[in-house]
């Protein structure tokens, strides 16, 4: 069992307990499922107000659902399609206020308001591609802000060294 101390006082000690601890959880694992599935585990239950918290990976070129908490989401999505797609394809993270605004959206949840999507990049030792995304959607309208996005895409850089075997 992992039991982690998680500081919630605030949004940088918060992102820097759950780096640890993500980092803690996938050290050594070569399984790139079994780290998701913590990931998205941890994830969801130390980040407050998300409604769903997971992963999609780009597979035969396009996103194909992963490892998640929350209900049940889209199976696929086209590159370039929706916020997942957008960031995937962009090869960037997309941070949404509005979903409803965000043209081309795909609500697989219709509680989500916002969404913070970060591109998954394999080390640039093992080819540097986009090998999936992170997802987070929330139910409050402008969840996430730019402390959010950074600590967000630290957790994203950590975890592509860990997953950068996915096909």
């Amino acid at each position: 069992m992992h039991d982690f101390a998680v500081s919630t006082a605030d949004k940088p000690a918060l992102y820097r307990d759950l780096l640890a601890a993500l980092d803690a959880l996938t050290a050594g694992e070569p399984d790139p499922v079994a780290n998701m599935a913590n990931a998205a585990a941890a994830i969801f239950q130390y980040l407050p107000d998300l409604n769903w918290a997971g992963f999609y990976r780009l597979v035969g070129g396009e996103l194909v659902l992963g490892p998640f908490q929350g209900k049940v989401a889209c199976i696929r999505i086209a590159l370039g399609t929706g916020v997942c797609g957008t960031a995937a394809a962009a090869r960037a993270t997309q941070r949404v206020d509005d979903v409803h605004a965000f043209p081309g959206h795909i609500a697989c949840d219709a509680a989500s308001r916002s969404e913070l999507v970060v591109p998954l990049i394999a080390p640039e030792s093992e080819g540097g591609r986009v090998i999936g995304v992170l997802d987070l959607d929330s139910p409050t309208p402008a969840r996430f802000d730019a402390a959010d996005q950074r600590g967000c895409e630290a957790l994203a850089a950590l975890l592509a060294t860990r997953l950068f075997t996915m096909p």
